[in-house]
């Protein structure tokens, strides 16, 4: 790499870091310039994936406030996403290119949908459980489980908008408020992308150069993301999440 790749590099890793904390899509900064600076798609995927993980442990930090009371939930909800994890890292190596270009795009467009329509879902699981008697389970329950352990196999594949599928899920069956999700998504994240950074050391090719930069940069992004995601409303925080998303998938059908 050139001087002027490595600055480019570490600039991504600073943004993506940050992305990944408030709205989880910083692959989809991070990937485009490890392409760019010539790196092989497989390459630059699992090079991303382990650049990544200090940014998620960087969040997590800046989130310990809203992690408070969800360790119960956390070692829960971990145990269903790591195992997918490490199965869409496999899938990753194992499937052919063509396979990337048209499984992501429709992952990520469905995210948005389910976004779109968490607050008019919120509603109506609200008024349901006032119907029944219910309350809404600590873990989310079953449905739950199943739902982010598949996210997290497509999380294990690419990664890109993982967290919104995670932020999506979890809003639909936890009654939390949208910054204590964003703090666990955050967490679960990490973990899937530590799990599947862990499996490539040992059997993929990547860029140790490229892995250092992404590390440095989404370190000081992770924590610097946290604190902006906790200022914003709920309201602003949603809206940061479907358009960047909408970006995202724009950017994946038109690569």
């Amino acid at each position: 790499m050139t001087p002027l790749d490595m600055a480019a590099v570490f600039l991504a890793g600073v943004a993506g870091g940050a992305l990944n904390t408030v709205v989880g899509s910083g692959t989809l900064v991070t990937f485009p310039v490890l392409l760019a600076v010539g790196l092989p798609p497989v390459t630059a995927t699992v090079s991303n994936a382990l650049g990544l993980v200090p940014g998620s442990v960087g969040g997590a930090v800046g989130y310990r406030r809203e992690l408070r009371g969800q360790r119960r939930r956390v070692l829960r909800l971990g145990a269903c996403v790591l195992p997918g994890g490490l199965v869409g890292a496999g899938l990753l190596l194992a499937l052919p290119t063509s396979a990337f270009d048209l499984i992501v795009p429709v992952l990520v467009g469905l995210a948005l949908l389910l976004v779109a329509a968490q607050p008019r879902l919120n509603r109506w699981l609200r008024e349901r459980r006032g119907r029944t008697g219910r309350t809404a389970r600590p873990d989310g329950g079953p449905a739950l489980r199943a739902g982010l352990a598949l996210a997290s196999v497509y999380g294990g594949y690419f990664s890109a908008s993982q967290g919104t599928v995670y932020l999506s899920l979890m809003g639909a069956f936890l009654d939390e408020s949208l910054q204590r999700l964003n703090a666990l998504k955050t967490v679960l994240v990490g973990g899937v992308n530590a799990v599947a950074a862990s499996f490539f050391l040992f059997a993929a090719e990547f860029d140790w150069t490229a892995v250092g930069l992404v590390a440095a940069g989404s370190a000081v992004g992770g924590r610097t993301g946290a604190g902006l995601g906790r200022r914003l409303p709920p309201a602003a925080l949603r809206a940061v999440v479907l358009g960047w998303g909408t970006v995202a998938l724009v950017l994946l059908l038109v690569r």
